[in-house]
């Protein structure tokens, strides 16, 4: 019962804090008494939920009235999202293109923390695939966007995830730390990377990244196919032409490296 209580205190604290920065975002500033109102609680309660805010700089306090407002820590939290739906915006149509050339599904990923994240897809007319990849987390060492992340990521989070235990799905998944760090070195070299039937048995892909105006890698382009049709004779052809969809993308989002 205990549980139940407290999580049901922490969505409300949740719930509570998202309605002060609704209302802020309407008033511009309001003090203590004025956001009580707002929320119907005591000063007290106001209080604690606007000094955690402040702490954790979503709001800062005006120092000549007092009163509270938006803070800077939004701004950051929102040019995230900016920056991830101007990737999607420019990658869409590329995809779309890269699938309908390609006659392949072909997959948008961004790294988060050490899993690659699926944040949009295009399946091919000619794929008897069905399934929703978006959203889903998938190993970085046994896809070819996590072998992009894996390349261009700093050495030491990629020393990080190498020096673990790494799951096995298939005969071919590489799961050997040096056989990894060659491979991150070569994917560097050739500008792209790619799985031979490493993630599931019968199908290939290859991935090439897409990076921020910084040169910053946000993202990586892959096309799976089957091998019957993704050969792996034919791996250096898709690289090139998947490197050159993720190109694009960067230069959409202000590369000019």
């Amino acid at each position: 019962m205990y549980e139940v209580d407290r999580k049901s205190t922490s969505v409300q604290s949740v719930d509570r804090a998202v309605t002060v920065m609704e209302f802020l975002a309407r008033r511009k500033e309001a003090g203590v008494t004025e956001v009580a109102n707002e929320l119907g609680t005591h000063k007290s309660t106001a209080y604690r939920l606007l000094t955690t805010l402040r702490d954790r700089g979503l709001i800062e306090q005006n120092g000549a009235t007092d009163k509270y407002r938006l803070g800077f820590g939004l701004v950051l939290l929102a040019a995230s999202v900016t920056a991830e739906l101007d990737v999607l915006r420019c990658a869409r149509p590329v995809c779309e293109r890269l699938s309908e050339e390609l006659q392949e599904n072909v997959t948008l990923a961004v790294l988060e923390d050490d899993d690659a994240v699926v944040v949009h897809q295009t399946l091919s007319k000619s794929s008897a695939l069905s399934v929703d990849w978006t959203g889903q987390h998938t190993p970085i060492h046994a896809t070819a966007a996590g072998k992009v992340f894996l390349a261009y990521m700093p050495e030491a989070q990629r020393r990080r995830i190498l020096g673990r235990p790494l799951e096995r799905f298939t005969e071919n998944t590489l799961v050997d730390r040096d056989a990894l760090e060659e491979g991150a070195r070569e994917t560097r070299k050739r500008g792209f990377g790619y799985t031979v039937e490493e993630l599931e048995v019968g199908l290939n892909a290859v991935g090439a990244p897409v990076r921020s105006p910084d040169g910053e890698v946000v993202a990586a382009v892959s096309v799976s196919g089957p091998v019957f049709r993704m050969e792996a004779g034919r791996i250096p052809e898709v690289g090139d032409l998947v490197a050159g969809a993720a190109g694009e993308i960067s230069r959409c989002l202000g590369f000019r490296g």
